[in-house]
């Protein structure tokens, strides 16, 4: 199949080839036809896979078509709707030219107020933006009859669920709904039972396993040793590199590190606002940066083809991020490597990322204490009654030892003095009767001591050498 051999317009045609699109992906060959005739659509696909183009060769169509519609494209990152809408730009050239709009956070709120005005037909952004937009009524989604939920779980993740569904108030109910996703949870199929008509199903791969093309590697560390051996593994390896690590604030100390060592490296992470990290991606691309730190706001939407390795410093939070992370190598084809960090305290979260890949994966820690179990010397089961016997025979051991030693005629212990031996034992307390109560004279001297009414510490000043 060819994109000539699609039924869109020549306009369209002629910007796929200028914008050197050659051949469809699976997903774009089984989705394209669908979406162009009108029907709601559930897709799952790798990332990877060119879902973005899916969506936009249909949306763009549709609008040459009808002047008056509107198109909405919602994404749960800024990154990843910077990424569609310069898709949305390859396509749209001046023959085309329908006006469009950015709307997401860490940009100017006029210059998008200016590109509204201006009759923007497709809109691209993220959720929070959009409602923005919604709430100033600078936004007007009464035309839309193309909509689009790009990266669905992750937005659910992210918690925009109530976001979303404040959107789709605005949005008239005869419309075309297409929700993509890289994965399938129970809440995306909530989703689309509510607000899609009869989606078409289409699903291209696995959704749990990575693509094949990756390689991918464990490496066993303690988390002391983990930063001398990134240094090791930057060394070793060509190309450019995506490190990811957990936290921001660990993103920008490796970076530092990295630039001390004498590395080409940048962070970015959700601190940054989107110019600089627009920045950082542009640099990276260029090949300025051979390294870039990220936190998992990059692990998805993230499409830079010359990515060729992926380390995982640091596990994600979510298992299902680990498909996205590496993801980010190995893309349109292309080959590509994964190296995972392994600490001893990461064995609970990599057995379960284990599992999402494998789902017939045997954990070493229930082998472990299976092997264990065998070992074990004594099986009996638990004996309540005679558990509560030793406790009596203990607790009768205990209060004789402390009789023993409250019987003062009972002599204990050992010497070896023999004029002891000679002494009689006596119970009388006539010694300890004799003697003087002895009292401190000196205690009313201390407390009928008097303190002067004005007192006060003396500061010690320094004196300043001039």
């Amino acid at each position: 199949m060819n994109f000539n051999d699609l039924p869109i317009e020549n306009k369209l045609k002629n910007s796929i080839k200028y914008a050197d699109f050659k051949s469809p992906t699976p997903i774009q060959s089984k989705s394209i036809p669908v979406s162009l005739s009108g029907k709601d659509i559930l897709g799952t696909a790798q990332t990877g896979t060119g879902k973005t183009l899916a969506f936009t060769i249909p949306m763009i169509n549709k609008l040459i078509l009808d002047k008056n519609a509107m198109a909405l494209i919602i994404c749960p990152t800024r990154e990843l709707a910077s990424q569609v809408m310069q898709t949305v730009l390859k396509l749209n050239v001046k023959e085309i030219d329908i006006g469009n709009a950015l709307l997401i956070g860490g940009e100017s709120v006029h210059k998008q107020l200016k590109k509204l005005k201006k009759r923007a037909r497709i809109i691209v952004g993220t959720p929070g933006r959009i409602n923005d937009h919604l709430k100033r009524q600078s936004l007007n989604l009464s035309r839309v009859s193309y909509l689009v939920l790009d990266e669905t779980d992750r937005m659910l993740d992210m918690g925009f669920t109530p976001q979303i569904e404040l959107i789709l108030r605005f949005i008239p109910k005869n419309h075309q709904t297409l929700l993509f996703s890289a994965t399938l949870p129970n809440n995306i199929l909530r989703i689309s039972e509510k607000y899609l008509n009869n989606p078409e199903r289409i699903a291209v791969g696995s959704l749990s396993t990575p693509i094949e093309k990756i390689k991918q590697e464990t490496f066993q560390i303690t988390q002391d040793k983990k930063y001398h051996e990134l240094i090791n593994q930057l060394v070793e390896r060509n190309g450019s590199i995506l490190v990811f690590v957990k936290t921001k604030r660990g993103a920008d100390k490796i970076v530092k590190r990295l630039k001390y060592d004498g590395h080409s490296a940048d962070a970015i992470h959700g601190n940054l606002r989107q110019s600089k990290r627009d920045r950082v991606i542009a640099g990276f691309r260029n090949g300025k940066s051979r390294i870039l730190i990220a936190t998992d706001v990059a692990a998805r939407g993230l499409d830079i083809p010359l990515i060729q390795h992926v380390i995982n410093y640091d596990l994600p939070q979510v298992p299902e991020d680990y498909i996205h992370r590496i993801g980010r190598t190995g893309r349109a084809g292309k080959e590509g490597s994964a190296l995972t960090f392994l600490t001893p305290n990461d064995r609970s979260m990599w057995n379960s990322i284990s599992r999402l890949v494998n789902p017939n994966f045997k954990s070493l820690q229930s082998e472990h204490k299976k092997n264990f179990k065998g070992k074990k010397r004594h099986n009996a089961s638990f004996n309540k009654e005679r558990k509560f016997k030793d406790k009596k025979k203990f607790l009768k051991r205990t209060v004789s030892r402390k009789s023993r030693f409250k019987d003062n005629s009972k002599k204990f212990g050992f010497t070896n003095n023999p004029k002891y031996f000679d002494k009689k034992s006596s119970n009388d307390l006539t010694k300890n009767s004799n003697k003087k109560n002895f009292k401190f004279k000196a205690k009313k001297k201390f407390k009928n001591r008097k303190r002067p009414k004005n007192f006060s510490f003396k500061r010690f000043k320094k004196k300043r050498r001039y």
